[in-house]
């Protein structure tokens, strides 16, 4: 964890905070932020997600991009682990597979915030995890 030097930078975190609280929080509208779901099933840890959960988690708050990152379970793509789902406020959901660290950063520069297709995305006739 970094030290906190000054108050801009104390209201800068506590800002960020609020936001990621309340999305948490208000489940009458998840879709108003980027919501990123790594899969963390014994078969997803093992193929690294961990390491692509925190560099996502890391990675996005130092390029200021607010996004709620979560871990979830199995998405039954055991196949292509790690995982990430992507959810872009007011787009359907994408699912990446074998996502290694140099994914991650094409995924957030190229995707999330350019909004262009990556390869990787697992066929769109998927459930989400939402709808199971």
């Amino acid at each position: 964890m970094t030290r906190i030097k000054s108050l801009p930078e104390l209201t800068r975190l506590r800002d960020d905070l609020r936001v990621k609280r309340s999305a948490k929080s208000d489940k009458s509208s998840p879709e108003s932020i980027i919501q990123v779901k790594v899969a963390m099933a014994t078969c997803g840890i093992a193929s690294g997600a961990r390491p692509v959960m925190e560099y996502m988690t890391e990675e996005l708050e130092k390029r200021n991009i607010p996004a709620l990152v979560t871990q979830t379970g199995c998405m039954c793509y055991c196949y292509a682990e790690p995982t990430v789902e992507v959810t872009v406020p007011g787009k359907k959901p994408v699912v990446f597979g074998f996502v290694t660290m140099k994914k991650a950063d094409e995924i957030i520069e190229r995707y999330i915030r350019k909004g262009e297709l990556v390869e990787g995305i697992i066929p769109a006739d998927y459930d989400t995890i939402d709808s199971k």
